[in-house]
């Protein structure tokens, strides 16, 4: 039987096993509870995502298209092709703070 969950902190849904994500701030204070959708709003969770995304691109940009881009032979393919090298990464940061938070 599943016990209670507290409910959303943002949007008061009510929360069960595995569909919702405790958050802790920093100090160690008693973490927030959210539901999936209000969990992929959590601002901390987006700015570190953010951040990881744009330090591992950045690098993987540099690794993989940096002689086409320093020879200024930008093809439409780089298009599609840099911001794709950013998403990616985000994903995976998103995905691992939320596998992390999951109750």
């Amino acid at each position: 039987m599943d016990t209670p969950h507290p409910p959303c902190a943002r949007c008061n849904r009510i929360t069960r096993s595995g569909s919702s994500y405790t958050f802790r701030p920093r100090g160690g204070a008693v973490g927030v509870t959210k539901c999936f959708r209000c969990s992929l709003r959590h601002w901390p969770m987006i700015r570190r995502s953010l951040i990881a995304s744009a330090v591992v691109g950045t690098a993987l940009t540099a690794l993989n298209q940096g002689d086409t881009i320093l020879a200024g032979e930008i093809t439409a393919a780089l298009a599609w092709k840099i911001p794709l090298t950013y998403c990616v990464p985000f994903l995976v940061a998103t995905y691992g703070a939320l596998s992390n938070s999951r109750n």
